[in-house]
């Protein structure tokens, strides 16, 4: 037995053990996955080993302990189970000689990335050549982003392999019902192996045309981070962290490219906050009684320099950097109400021409709320609800309701507010609702 094999102490308790698989493949899947399609130049194969690993893992783990590197342990039985595959394929005897030559327990114990040394990171390939991506994820992300593939089924794609959202999930972030999500992601994975798309980076031109679904995706799968919609969690930072570092990696990989600025000066603007958004106890705090002392002034100063790139560069602001000229708004002021809101507005105003959603329609009426009056958003609220496209969404009753407090229709917000519950599919943000409700008596 291996030393990586080797568990870090016996376990009686099968429920811990069992804590322990979920927590590492929610942190580590996305890695796995990459790494295992580098290896074996085979996406849909290299997601079957992982789910593989991951069920060893459930049976190994509660009955030896759980080993003292998890990630590389599910790492290397992947690897060992590829080996596996390729040594019934006979047509594949050098290929499974070249990795099976490449399997060092040592390698792996190390908790490097298989294939790369200890001292040498992602960013840091990207630094020494401009024109190679080394890092497994951005790779696997731009590989899912394949031309062969519709731009919807890309993007559900790749939230669910690498971003580890449940159909659910990205169901809600498309306003989208969960049966289409599913049907999408299948015939993804068939479109991919049907087309036999190797895992190879692509060049420098086709990195461009698939640049705006490689945004899309690092973006959403923020957005999920920032503001769970599901679970018990306000924010779960491993996802909005791996998502700041695809973005950091993207950026220096496509200097010159305006949105890769704007989409990363977006996610550390938003992700400043973070210190501030919530209690110690988990519950959420709105933006209003955020102690702005606590936001992170590091990640503000990088996302301001991001903005002011993507200005320089000078081809005009993209959808995520007016998103993150927003976002720098709420960064610079000292409060709420000394917060420039008919800047915001307009902000929304050309996102809206640029990008139309029902969304950023929801959002620019808030804003409309918050530089004029509940009096003059509430029928620009009125009007998406009579247009039925958040239909199902808890967001539209739940900004609804706020307007209606602050116009002291307290039964009509009552109702607005008790539809949000229902329909929010957060454990938090259903806590916060409930606390509006609980205001108005």
């Amino acid at each position: 037995m291996s030393h990586l094999d080797e568990p870090a102490a016996p376990s009686g308790d099968s429920t811990a053990s069992r804590q322990a698989v979920a927590t590492v493949w929610r942190i580590e899947s996305a890695r796995i996955v990459g790494a295992l399609a580098r290896y074996t130049g085979d996406f849909a194969m290299a997601e079957d080993l992982a789910q593989e690993a991951l069920a060893e893992a459930l049976v190994s783990w509660p009955r030896d302990g759980v080993p003292r590197n998890p990630a590389a342990w599910l790492m290397t039985v992947g690897r060992r189970r590829a080996i596996d595959a390729f040594r019934r394929r006979s047509a594949l005897d050098e290929r499974y000689a070249a990795m099976a030559s490449e399997l060092d327990p040592g390698e792996a114990s190390s908790g490097a990335p298989p294939g790369r040394g200890p001292d040498r990171g992602a960013e840091d390939d990207v630094l020494y050549d401009p024109e190679r991506i080394d890092d497994d994820v951005l790779a696997l992300v731009f590989i899912s982003c394949h031309p062969v593939l519709s731009r919807e089924a890309s993007v559900a794609l790749t939230l669910r392999v690498l971003g580890g959202l449940t159909s659910d999930e990205i169901a809600r972030a498309f306003v989208t019902p969960t049966a289409t999500v599913q049907a999408r992601i299948t015939r993804a994975k068939k479109t991919l192996a049907a087309a036999k798309v190797a895992f190879e980076v692509p060049p420098s031109d086709e990195r461009r045309e698939r640049l705006s679904a490689v945004l899309s995706v690092i973006y959403l799968i923020f957005t999920e981070g920032s503001s769970a919609t599901s679970g018990g969690e306000w924010i779960r930072t491993d996802l909005a962290r791996e998502a700041i570092r695809q973005a950091r990696v993207l950026a220096r990989l496509m200097p010159t490219e305006p949105e890769t600025q704007g989409l990363l000066a977006l996610l550390e603007l938003t992700a400043a906050r973070f210190p501030a958004r919530v209690r110690d106890d988990g519950t959420p705090v709105l933006l209003e009684d955020q102690d702005r002392r606590r936001w992170d002034r590091s990640a503000i100063r990088r996302g301001r320099a991001a903005l002011a790139e993507a200005g320089r560069i000078g081809r005009g602001l993209g959808a995520y950097g007016l998103q993150a000229s927003i976002a720098e708004c709420h960064a610079v002021a000292a409060s709420v109400e000394e917060t420039d809101w008919d800047r915001i507005v307009l902000l929304y105003d050309a996102l809206n021409s640029l990008a139309p959603s029902p969304i950023v329609e929801l959002n620019r009426a808030v804003a409309v709320s918050m530089a004029r009056g509940p009096a003059a958003a509430l029928p620009l609220v009125d009007a998406l609800v009579e247009a039925g496209d958040l239909k199902g969404s808890h967001l539209l009753p739940g900004v609804r309701g706020e307007l209606l407090t602050r116009l002291d229709r307290t039964d009509e917000a009552r109702a607005e507010l008790e539809a949000a519950v229902r329909l929010c599919p957060g454990e938090r943000e259903r806590d916060v609702l409930r606390g509006k409700l609980d205001a108005l008596s």
